[in-house]
């Protein structure tokens, strides 16, 4: 019920006025039936947007730190977020991939959408990293299509950090579902994941048009908040 609230009444019309997103490839989108829709991730306001402007109900997993966040704020945050159809995911470890891969699994049987960004983290710098082999997983074991998915401008809208989005138009893309039947059986071979993933990947690149970087998002972004440490503890001396 609050879902549908959200969706038609409290921040979908919002949504719709900020950003007035111009949409391609909607009719993609299946009408019923189980199907993983995949994007790129350069926003907070990501998870919000594609939800806005797909007519069925779309679940997607969420980074587990927006529901443990401590106090009212957090509680808040938390109850926002189950009600908007997020899952919580636990980033951390081995163990964790799997349990992620759990929860879509069961949202995928019940025959609904399934969202997920590959990347698993949001770009920093507003390029598309190298995929996370889970959604190849998932869709394999489910036997689903896989939508590519690319938002366009939200990077610009809502750089990393920024609590207040820009008010400015955004694209949001849809390609033709990919099919990965051929491998049905295949799923526990690694070599196969990757495959499917990199197709994913690059299905999302021609739609997005973004600059790829052929490793993990999350790795990047630490070697680069750690050059930045590592500048603040030793400046250099100006030349005499």
């Amino acid at each position: 019920m609050f879902y549908r609230l959200l969706k038609y009444v409290l921040l979908g019309p919002l949504l719709r006025l900020m950003f007035r997103p111009r949409i391609e490839g909607l009719e993609h989108i299946p009408d019923d039936g189980a199907a993983i829709v995949a994007g790129n991730h350069l926003s907070f306001s990501d998870h919000f947007l594609m939800p806005a402007i797909i007519k069925r109900r779309i679940t997607f997993l969420a980074k587990a730190e927006y529901f443990t966040g401590p106090g009212i704020k957090g509680r808040l945050t938390a109850a926002f977020f189950r009600s908007a159809g997020q899952i919580p995911v636990d980033r951390s470890g081995k163990e964790a991939g799997q349990a992620a891969i759990r929860e879509g699994l069961g949202v995928l049987r019940r025959g609904e959408l399934l969202g997920i960004y590959p990347e698993g983290t949001r770009s920093h710098d507003g390029r598309l990293y190298k995929g996370k082999v889970g959604v190849a997983a998932m869709a394999l074991k489910a036997q689903v299509p896989v939508i590519p998915c690319a938002m366009i401008g939200t990077f610009e809208a809502q750089p990393p950090g920024q609590k207040i989005p820009n008010m400015r138009r955004i694209t949001i893309r849809f390609g033709r579902p990919l099919d990965f039947s051929r491998y049905t059986g295949l799923e526990g071979e690694k070599a196969i994941l990757r495959a499917v993933t990199d197709e994913i990947m690059y299905a999302i690149l021609e739609l997005s048009g973004q600059e790829y970087v052929d490793k993990y998002a999350a790795l990047v972004k630490a070697e680069a908040e750690e050059a930045k440490a590592k500048a603040r503890k030793f400046p250099r001396m100006p030349l005499s």
